[in-house]
């Protein structure tokens, strides 16, 4: 957390409840104190510690200032983190993991992404058109997501398949050449949605082998 001042703002501008993990001790104490002058003690708080030891896991924003080495090493736990957490690095980015939106201010930049849900493998789907069950094949890259669905024997590729946090859509070509989508919410091996055909929608749920 450095200096304090991403989570003093945040207090401060926004009554975010706030918790700066700084490595070096001095720089946690003068972050303590700075707190304190700004009147926002009593919503953020620093420690010193090591990011990579401390608990952290029930934030909803985490926000970073670390050279590109840290972000990557940092990478698998924040990926770990519940869908829709939001992770805001100031000026460097983690590679192939794209961010959902990214902002400039004079020279400099800062990046978001938003974790997304885990959803590669295999899913059986209850609710399909006709009552079918079909079987949901999905791969994934980070927030990216492509796959195939197959009812009654036929498999039809994915098209325009979003994942955003813990929600799931696409579309398919069903029979008869007729668009479908389908909208769901993920909930580790679950997810519940609307499968959408023919003009009506219809209920389906889909179960992780």
């Amino acid at each position: 957390s450095g200096d304090g001042i991403i989570a003093i703002t945040a207090g401060k501008n926004f009554g975010a409840r706030a918790v700066g993990i700084e490595f070096n001790p001095k720089m946690a104490e003068f972050a303590t104190q700075r707190a304190k002058k700004e009147g926002v003690a009593d919503k953020v708080t620093f420690i010193n510690g090591d990011i990579f030891v401390e608990d952290f896991s029930k934030a909803t924003v985490v926000t970073m200032y670390l050279l590109p080495t840290l972000n990557l090493r940092l990478r698998p736990t924040l990926l770990d983190m519940p869908p829709g957490t939001r992770i805001v690095s100031h000026a460097f980015s983690m590679q192939e993991w794209e961010p959902d939106q990214t902002s400039t201010a004079g020279a400099g930049s800062a990046f978001m992404w938003i974790v997304p849900a885990k959803v590669a493998g295999e899913w059986d789907i209850k609710g399909l058109e006709g009552a079918a069950q079909g079987k949901l094949k999905l791969h994934q890259s980070f927030q990216q997501v492509g796959g195939t669905l197959t009812v009654a024997g036929v498999t039809q590729p994915l098209l325009g398949a979003h994942l955003r946090a813990d929600k799931l859509s696409f579309r398919v070509l069903g029979s008869e050449n007729v668009m479908q989508s389908m909208e769901a919410t993920v909930s580790g091996g679950q997810f519940s949605g609307l499968h959408k055909a023919y003009g009506t929608s219809k209920s389906v749920e889909a179960t992780r082998l």
